[in-house]
């Protein structure tokens, strides 16, 4: 099959992740991994993973099917970063969607969804992986399945919630408030992109979180 793989950031890291399983499929399929919409030369399949370009109709059209990998059981929880808010919020499981991109964001038909249990204690790095691992493992199965998913349509509409794109603002910590209050924001966030942090004294800390090997 000839896949593309559209990622727009190349510092997201899912890309070692996407890397790592291209490398597997050598000699299967013929495999591009673009950052531009501009890149795209058309194929069987295009993934859109953590995509900031529109893709359009014209563009969609250059492959056979669309699909985008989206954080939450759809329609609920469309819009930007969708675990991290279901996480905050003191979720314990995730769900990844597959589903079809159209001009409406997140509105698509769903090819297949995966339920994935995050820890209570699990920090960005390990929901990174358990997430990333997941997507992995969808773009697998769109292949495997490609000639046996039926699209299946969301349920409807007025069950839609959606989150906004987050900001550093989402990453601020209360200092008047315990550790264990804050303990779901302060685990997710990633102290390379987007780190906690709190004002104390007319001074802005940095807060990084990390768990040790000692008992």
């Amino acid at each position: 099959m000839k896949i593309t793989i559209l990622c727009s950031d190349p510092q997201h890291p899912i890309n070692s992740y996407i890397q790592r399983w291209v490398e597997a499929q050598v000699g299967m399929h013929e495999i591009d991994i673009v950052q531009k919409k501009s890149q795209l030369r058309g194929g069987d399949i295009l993934f859109l993973i953590s995509c900031s370009e529109i893709i359009n109709a014209s563009d969609r059209a250059q492959y056979d099917a669309c699909l985008v990998l989206h954080a939450s059981d759809l329609p609920k929880g469309r819009g930007w970063s969708p675990h991290i808010w279901a996480l905050v919020q003191g979720a314990e499981m995730i769900t990844l969607s597959m589903l079809e991109a159209e001009d409406k964001v997140d509105s698509g038909r769903i090819w297949h969804k995966m339920h994935i249990s995050v820890p209570k204690h699990a920090l960005w790095d390990e929901v990174n992986h358990l997430l990333f691992t997941a997507e992995v493992d969808m773009i697998q199965y769109a292949i495997q399945n490609y000639a046996l998913v039926t699209p299946q349509d969301h349920m409807e509409t007025d069950q839609a919630t959606y989150y906004s794109k987050r900001t550093p603002q989402d990453s601020r910590i209360d200092p008047y408030k315990s550790i264990q209050e804050q303990f779901d924001l302060i685990r997710v966030c990633d102290p390379n992109r987007f780190p906690a942090y709190f004002e104390y004294l007319g001074q802005r800390y940095i807060l990084k979180l990390e768990k040790s090997n000692e008992k």
